[in-house]
């Protein structure tokens, strides 16, 4: 068997570059520094100043083999440098150091619509992007029919990509990255997007390219579809792989790691969604199992438990604390207050704990993002968004058998009786 992507010695830098006096962030996303580098241009330097220069390694020392054919899946926290290995096998951005060899055409789905012209139709960019990977029009018109098929955008096809929806515009790009017969296919989290048919017949579709022959890469925090999809798996931890090795192996490292990173989290640290009235502050979020300090890492099935600490610096009335969870794109999927519990009359000045447990729905394994809140007669006084990031992960028994077919995000509780008629 020969080759398909060959990686040796990988490594991408980024120089960040942090304004004098203005802290350090506990986050430093990319277009942040080029935005603030922008802003640099038109801002007078005082003599003698000088930013302070950070070198970040999103992947250090990276190397790999696939061989073509072979379905791979990659996994790992956010920030592992999952979407920028795929960025580097796309050849969207150079490496820093370390050689890539490919061989064969690449088709890439890093996210949303990639490769597409928002002012051309859905007909247009299917035209586009063939010939981008270098098919002629006479092999994409007779994968034409698929790819609508398989889109279902048939009465937008003459209307310009801009104006669809995101679901939308997920279906056209998954079928044209999909059907043009790329040798390597490379898709970053589509499942992801859509609904739970959606993803399925995407799952069913990379499992046909793979058996067809041809190379896939995959990056997602479903671990199921990783260890159905995936005859191999990538696991990276800060930049580096961590290990290689069957999927089923890869996840159940995976999940061991998951629950060894700090339950607690400074919330003062983080950015907030809004000013307060600064009657409330959230200052500390733990994750708890059992009573004690955890990780944010929780088997299936097992209730969520955090606790949340908080100040307050005068009289609140008619107070209001909650919650949220949401998927990776944005979707709220649960959440509740105290209101729906028992409400809280008033709150006098102080330090306060909160215990809160979510014990009756369970979320499938992923990851997703917990927001947290408090309010007082109806006006927000501190609510932040991304306060932590939770890891749903299979339970020890799925993974030993192998069990665990997820296509939504939450599990309820349901109860199923059958008999012969």
């Amino acid at each position: 068997m020969n080759s398909a992507i060959t990686v040796e010695n990988l490594g991408k830098k980024y120089v960040l570059r942090h304004q004098p006096g203005g802290g350090r962030h506990r986050y430093v996303a990319l277009r942040d520094v080029l935005a603030y580098k922008f802003k640099a241009l038109f801002k007078p330097r005082a003599q003698g100043q000088n930013d302070a220069r950070e070198e970040f390694w999103a992947l250090k020392n990276v190397g790999f083999e696939i061989q073509q054919g072979e379905a791979v899946g990659i996994i790992g926290r956010n920030g592992a440098g999952k979407s920028t290995l795929l960025k580097l096998l796309s050849r969207i951005t150079e490496p820093s150091e370390g050689q890539i060899e490919l061989e064969g055409r690449v088709a890439s789905l890093l996210e949303v619509g990639t490769g597409f012209h928002p002012e051309l139709t859905g007909r247009e960019n299917i035209f586009l992007n063939g010939a981008v990977l270098g098919m002629t029009r006479a092999e994409i018109r007779k994968k034409f029919d698929e790819i609508i098929a398989f889109a279902e955008v048939e009465k937008f096809l003459d209307t310009p990509v801009k104006h669809y929806s995101s679901g939308m515009y997920m279906r056209l790009a998954f079928a044209v990255a999909a059907h043009l017969e790329p040798e390597i296919l490379v898709v970053d989290e589509v499942l992801a997007v859509g609904d739970a048919a959606f993803q399925k017949k995407c799952l069913g579709k990379m499992q046909q390219v793979g058996q067809s022959g041809r190379t896939v890469l995959f990056v997602s925090h479903n671990m199921d579809a990783i260890a159905r999809l995936c005859s191999k798996c990538f696991y990276l931890v800060e930049g580096q792989l961590k290990m290689t090795g069957a999927p089923r192996d890869v996840i159940k490292a995976y999940s061991e790691h998951s629950k060894q990173i700090s339950g607690e989290i400074d919330l003062t640290q983080l950015p907030r969604r809004f000013e307060g009235n600064g009657a409330a502050r959230l200052l500390r979020l733990r994750s708890l199992q059992n009573g004690s300090i955890a990780a944010w890492c929780y088997e299936y099935g097992m209730p969520l438990e955090f606790s949340l600490e908080f100040s307050v610096s005068m009289l609140l009335e008619d107070p209001e604390i909650g919650y949220a969870i949401f998927s990776l794109t944005g979707t709220e999927l649960i959440g509740a207050t105290t209101y729906q519990e028992h409400a809280l009359e008033r709150l006098a000045p102080g330090r306060y704990l909160m215990r809160i447990v979510i014990s009756d729905v369970s979320l499938n394994p992923g990851t997703y993002v917990l927001a947290v809140g408090i309010s007082a007669q109806e006006r927000g006084a501190d609510h932040i968004l991304e306060a932590a990031q939770i890891e749903i992960v299979p339970s020890k028994l799925s993974i030993d058998k192998g069990l665990h077919k997820i296509w939504a995000a939450i599990t309820p509780r349901t109860v199923f009786e059958i008999k012969p008629i």
